[in-house]
């Protein structure tokens, strides 16, 4: 897909609604909708992913036609005088729900939309006999930051942050020393490693109230499952993925994982280094090594996402030149 300029979109046509005044939506189930019905939505939300966080939606766009024509993506629909406006999908592993996504038409956003689907995903998720925690980390959804949400006695908001590097910026950055470490490109042959260094990255971490998975090594390989082979953080991309090898016991301590999100826009879709390893310039130096590989390959900026109140972390981004694209919510509805 060639990647549009930012701002207005001249191509973009936003579709031509005609819903009388005060009409309210429905909620409908996903299953009553087909892929068709969906055009004019999934067009709009690809245009503004595009528009505000320069990230190529389409491959998900495709991927959600795909499943609800197969009528195989749990979640609803808001629906308006026969037009679809606005979905929501969700899937559930165990004891946890995930919410995959939840998007309305910016025409719409009236009538706590976003909320009612919100409100719908969990009475589904409740009634899955051992679900009693959901997830979501949705960048589009307005209401997330501040607005009342359902089931709120069981919700945790987490600030977050979207920040933005540009190519001249990753280009200049200079390497630094790191004590008795060694780096490495990406090696498939180190995953389950890798996973060991997630969980013990995360142990403790606000991270882990975010997504569970950090907290075993088994979530943790999960995680890294879903980065490397599906397209919710873009596609992977090992060229620019590096690994950090404490030189005195050969054992992995850091890593950085990365991906793209559009033809010329990379992502750092995970970064942590071993608790015993910090404070020696690992994790600059792995940050660094990705920025530099995605610029040597061409992209235009790279972002990333990290917790406002990681503020080691975000002091790091912010010296090597992030600044703040986007703030939006992760959110956890625990003890359901």
């Amino acid at each position: 897909m060639k990647r549009l300029p930012p701002g207005p979109d001249p191509l973009y046509n936003a579709p031509v609604v005609s819903i009388a005044p005060g009409c309210q939506p429905e909620v409908i189930q996903l299953g009553r909708v087909r892929a068709a019905d969906l055009e004019d939505l999934l067009a709009e939300e690809t245009h503004v992913w595009q528009r505000d966080l320069e990230w190529d939606f389409v491959p998900t766009a495709q991927l959600v036609r795909r499943y609800v024509e197969m009528e195989s993506l749990a979640g609803f629909a808001l629906a308006a005088q026969g037009q679809v406006v606005g979905y929501t999908y969700f899937v559930w592993e165990e004891h946890k729900g995930l919410v995959g996504d939840l998007y309305v038409m910016e025409a719409f956003r009236a009538h706590d939309s976003e909320g009612r689907l919100l409100a719908a995903v969990l009475t589904a998720l409740r009634r899955q006999r051992h679900v009693r925690r959901v997830e979501s980390q949705l960048m589009l959804l307005e209401a997330a930051l501040e607005r009342p949400l359902p089931e709120a006695a069981h919700l945790k908001r987490f600030e977050r942050q979207l920040m933005v590097i540009d190519r001249e910026k990753m280009a200049q950055l200079r390497p630094r020393s790191a004590a008795d470490v060694a780096f490495h490109p990406w090696d498939a042959r180190y995953q389950d490693e890798a996973a060991c260094v997630i969980a013990g990255a995360y142990r403790g971490h606000i991270d882990s109230e975010i997504n569970d998975q950090y907290r075993s090594i088994a979530g943790a390989r999960r995680f890294l499952r879903n980065v490397i082979q599906f397209p919710g953080c873009g596609t992977f991309f090992a060229p620019a993925s590096w690994l950090a090898v404490d030189s005195r016991s050969s054992q992995l301590c850091g890593i950085c994982l990365t991906s793209l999100v559009a033809d010329d826009v990379g992502h750092i879709t995970q970064i942590c280094v071993l608790p015993e390893a910090r404070g020696r310039g690992v994790g600059y130096e792995l940050l660094r090594r990705s920025l530099v590989t995605l610029a040597q390959a061409g992209v235009s900026k790279a972002s990333l996402t990290v917790t406002t109140a990681n503020r080691r972390a975000v002091e790091l981004y912010e010296s090597v030149g992030f600044r703040v694209r986007r703030r939006f919510a992760a959110l956890v509805w625990d003890g359901l």
